[in-house]
């Protein structure tokens, strides 16, 4: 091989000639590290962060689930029919139609973010979550207006699904980027307990809506009342979002492309190709995530939006004990899901997640067996299993993905790659598995369709390189104390030669 500057490895004649040349290269490509080029967080700053991103998570994905938990009623609403599996797929289509637009909206949200600032755009997420939601709630039946009602439910949801484009990819971001390296899966744990909050909050209140007016009046009116209230909701996620501070490593990146010669560029990417220069630089990793988020939301959304409907739908149980079972299941979940950012933070991103694939890919099949068999013990079991092994990715994603990409695009790619995948294989899930199961009319064809998915995750976690206690790409070393940014200098200084 042709000896090359950039590499004097390959010629180690010349590093001998001439030795002094070579270490001020090195020195040039890796400046030694200074104080100055680290962030000390500040813990009051990370916590009012990492509250409101979870908090405004947990209104987002409250919207998001009283749709779930709301599918049978919804399809007797909206779309009348003598069968019932009709009314069912076709209420679930609609649900899968707000994934359809969801890459869209990461398309147009993800490079806004690295462009303006992460709050800005979470702040307009918000708004537009609870004007679709509240708008839902306000749409005349299909026995008043006809066509005209799932037309409107559809346009509906699709506003939802835009502005949730947005979400994911920005809260995880938010949190990741404010966060010390050392205790990033701890506090992006933090996210994944809003979504749980959200969904445990929507799940409860159909539930006690459902056990308070009976199906009748839930048909008639009563499903109306969650929609309305996420326009109050919403209200307060802005006001928390719009509280805070842009994050440490956005601010960073802001001061650097202060520079005019930088700035220049920086105009020029931002008006010209923002998503061609992320799919361009960006696609070996776009294409990690797309597999990640996969396997991740075909577990997620069959465990936490379709076991409802599975329950009452395939198995006979009233939508009522469904739902509570889900609901003690996903408390659990909450209770632990920090403990597994911890964990991660210590042991790594990639055990965990893997501990996670493999727990859906051994346990799917004898989970579903259990739960066929009936009775609440045997089908908490069940669901405990799948929950156990949701929860090992739950706990740890909200850390690992934005970590796959620089800071300048981590919002943009991450807001495409993960909207992609959600879209493909997330939104779709209840209704490619209940599909399924109508086409074979066998009842495990969930526990099957989660053991593809989850093999396929176990090669994308084989193929992600290890992230935790490091800093992210394109962003100084992040600590918790002065302290800590001091020992890290001395430890990166060169040793004196005497």
């Amino acid at each position: 091989m042709p000896a090359t500057d950039n590499d004097p490895a390959a010629d180690p004649e010349a590093l001998r000639r001439h030795p002094r040349l070579f270490r001020a290269v090195s020195r040039r490509k890796q400046p030694r590290l200074r104080r100055t080029d680290i962030t000390v967080t500040d813990e009051a700053a990370v916590r009012r962060a990492v509250k409101a991103a979870s908090l405004g998570n947990a209104m987002e994905w409250f919207d998001f689930g009283i749709y779930a938990y709301l599918a049978v009623t919804l399809g007797h609403v909206f779309f009348p029919s003598g069968n019932d599996t009709v009314q069912l797929l076709s209420s679930f289509a609609t649900f899968a139609v707000a994934f359809l637009v969801r890459p869209l909206g990461g398309m147009f949200f993800g490079p806004m973010g690295d462009r303006i600032g992460r709050k800005k755009v979470l702040a307009l997420t918000m708004i537009l979550m609870a004007v679709g939601t509240f708008a839902i709630g306000l749409i005349p039946s299909y026995a008043s207006i006809g066509f005209w009602a799932p037309a409107l439910l559809i346009a509906f949801r699709m506003l939802q699904g835009f502005s949730t484009g947005g979400e994911y990819g920005g809260a995880s971001t938010f949190i990741a980027e404010y966060a010390p390296d050392r205790r990033r899966g701890y506090f992006g744990s933090f996210l994944e307990v809003g979504t749980l909050a959200g969904y445990v909050g929507a799940a409860g209140l159909v539930t006690a809506l459902t056990a308070w007016l009976g199906s009748d009046t839930m048909e008639a009116w009563g499903w109306r009342v969650p929609f309305l209230v996420a326009g109050p909701l919403g209200l307060v996620g802005l006001y928390l979002r719009m509280r805070l501070d842009e994050t440490p490593a956005f601010q960073r990146l802001e001061s650097d492309a202060a520079h005019p010669s930088e700035a220049a560029d920086a105009v020029e990417t931002t008006t010209k190709g923002d998503l061609a220069k992320i799919f361009r630089q960006q696609w070996p990793m776009l294409v990690l995530c797309v597999a990640l988020v996969g396997a991740y939301n075909i577990t997620d959304y069959m465990v936490l939006s379709y076991m409802p409907t599975y329950l009452s739908d395939e198995l006979g149980y009233s939508e009522t004990h469904g739902l509570l079972i889900l609901v003690l299941v996903m408390v659990l979940l909450m209770l632990v899901i920090t403990r597994v950012g911890r964990l991660n933070d210590r042991f790594g991103r990639k055990p965990v997640l893997m501990a996670g694939m493999l727990g859906f890919l051994f346990l799917s099949l004898p989970a579903f067996l259990l739960i066929g068999r009936g009775g609440i013990p045997a089908i908490t079991a069940g669901m405990l299993m799948l929950g156990l092994s949701l929860v090992c990715m739950l706990g740890t994603m909200s850390a690992a993905l934005p970590a796959l990409f620089p800071t300048d695009v981590r919002y943009g790619s991450l807001s495409v790659g993960y909207n992609l995948s959600t879209s493909l294989f997330g939104g779709t899930t209840p209704l490619v598995i209940t599909a399924l199961i109508g086409a074979t009319g066998n009842d495990l064809m969930p526990a099957y369709y989660a053991m593809g998915a989850a093999l396929v995750g176990v090669v994308a976690v084989a193929c992600m390189k290890e992230t935790a206690q490091q800093p992210l790409e394109g962003s100084p070393p992040s600590v918790e104390t002065p302290e800590e940014a001091a020992e890290m200098v001395l430890s990166r200084a060169p040793e004196p030669k005497f």
